[in-house]
């Protein structure tokens, strides 16, 4: 694999005289202290899992690559779900291999040389070390992930490979695509279903934390209620917890105060907070080792829900509580969304909305316009994890002890919907929280953030005091 030195438009020269200097009057630095990484076990059997299930073929499953920001400025680097499944590597452009007989080999950048005339650990604006930070050697890194290394450079594929397609431009080009490789990403995705004990303890982590950046929110309300941009505000307060205590954000937080509410995915966040209205907010910490949380609430911006906040919050709790009743072992994965949006339905009919019986409005579909989004998926090392599993053994299948899913039922009340009494208009409420399946049923890890409405106002009340 051929690579120019990665220099910046404005690079400034370099003299013979300095490129002498600068390869002499180093350190050694190398590290011999090293143990494996947590996850490296866990790695081991998964990598061992993959292979039987294609046994005698060649594997290839990429990190991924450096993606271009603005002009020679490249977003932050994160790898491929499925790489760092099997590896708990984390830099651009390695490649993990595993052979026919089942043995792995990583491929990997090692740290930037300072002999032999090379400039890159001080000229390489992409990859340099002076410039991005330190990368382990090939010794180092196989201390860390307990597998043999090899340099990226020496990556020469021989023969036939099945390739997770369409992460790495070069590995796709340096391997001619076969019909096996689409069996490759839905079986990456399907192996993922269930959690092994060390990833649950993971997402548990990152729950946990999430749950101290929504108490960090509720303490920073009154100087965002101030804030000309209140929503952006908390975003931050959020994002600084994240950063602390994990790598990032696991998706891009929606902080959605009124109205905004109302639209799925409202990651703007450029909004006012009204202390008269609601705030919906949908934010999860990712672990440094990538597995994230996924939680939302709903919280009166004053402190205490309104008569007509109550009423729609409250049947948008009703909901949730029997979504999470439905969770089992054996039972579908679709029963929970069903059970919550038979609640909605009822509640809806209640309320004079639609007519009919709860099964009629179910058949209808019509209650789909108060609430059109699913009422959860699957959680991991994506916050929609799995997304390549067959409809078979994931959305049309049964839930097993070991996964890990959310339950987030909402009402989105559109503040230009006639069809709504004019107090209902503009209201949007979700609840959302993560669950793990266990032997008898589920358990809620995010069971520390209260649900009920008398709770949020209770706990709301405690941290604002």
């Amino acid at each position: 694999m051929n690579e120019q030195l990665n220099t910046g438009s404005h690079d400034l020269p370099i003299t013979e005289e300095l490129a002498a200097f600068m390869r002499t009057g180093w350190a050694d630095t190398r590290r011999t202290d090293l143990s494996a990484l947590p996850i490296a076990p866990w790695a081991a059997k998964r990598r061992a899992a993959l292979a039987a299930r294609f046994p005698g073929e060649r594997l290839i499953v990429p990190a991924g690559v450096l993606r271009v920001r603005s002009n020679d400025s490249d977003h932050r680097f994160r790898p491929h779900s499925a790489y760092s499944y099997l590896t708990g590597a984390s830099e651009p452009d390695d490649v993990l291999v595993i052979e026919p007989d089942g043995q792995a080999r990583l491929y990997l950048r090692p740290r930037s040389p300072r002999e032999e005339g090379s400039e890159a650990f001080y000229r390489d604006r992409r990859y340099g070390e002076f410039w991005v930070g330190r990368r382990p050697d090939l010794a180092e890194a196989e201390r860390l992930y307990q597998l043999e290394c090899a340099d990226i450079h020496d990556f020469r594929p021989a023969g036939p490979a099945r390739v997770l397609r369409g992460v790495d431009p070069v590995v796709d080009a340096a391997v001619a695509a076969g019909d096996g490789d689409a069996d490759l990403a839905i079986f990456l995705s399907e192996m993922r279903l269930v959690k092994d004990e060390w990833e649950i303890g993971e997402l548990q982590g990152a729950v946990d934390a999430s749950v101290r950046g929504f108490e960090d929110v509720v303490r920073a309300l009154p100087e965002a209620l101030r804030h000309t941009r209140g929503e952006r505000y908390l975003e931050g307060i959020f994002g600084l917890r994240s950063r602390l205590e994990g790598n990032a954000v696991g998706y891009d937080s929606i902080v959605a105060s009124g109205a905004h509410a109302c639209v799925l995915h409202w990651v703007r966040n450029d909004g006012r907070l009204d202390p008269d209205e609601l705030l919906l907010m949908d934010a999860g910490v990712e672990a440094d080792s990538l597995y994230t949380a996924d939680i939302t609430r709903t919280l009166p911006l004053s402190g205490r829900f309104s008569p007509v906040q109550r009423q729609v919050y409250t049947l948008v709790y009703e909901a949730q509580n029997a979504g999470i009743a439905a969770l089992r072992p054996g039972a579908r994965f679709r029963d929970f969304h069903l059970a919550a949006m038979r609640v909605i339905a009822e509640g809806l009919r209640d309320w004079g909305l639609l007519r009919g019986s709860a099964d009629e409005i179910m058949d209808s579909g019509l209650y789909r316009r108060y609430t059109l989004c699913s009422s959860g998926h699957m959680l991991g090392l994506d916050v929609h994890d799995c997304a390549k599993a067959r409809s078979e053994v994931y959305l049309d299948g049964v839930l097993e002890e070991g996964q890990v899913l959310t339950v987030e039922p909402g009402l989105y009340l559109q503040p230009d919907d006639l069809t709504l009494p004019a107090e209902f208009r503009g209201i949007g409420v979700r609840i959302e929280d993560d669950l793990v399946i266990t032997r008898d049923g589920a358990r809620l890890m995010s069971a520390a953030l209260p649900r009920h409405p008398d709770e949020i106002e209770g706990w709301m009340a405690t941290l604002l005091s």
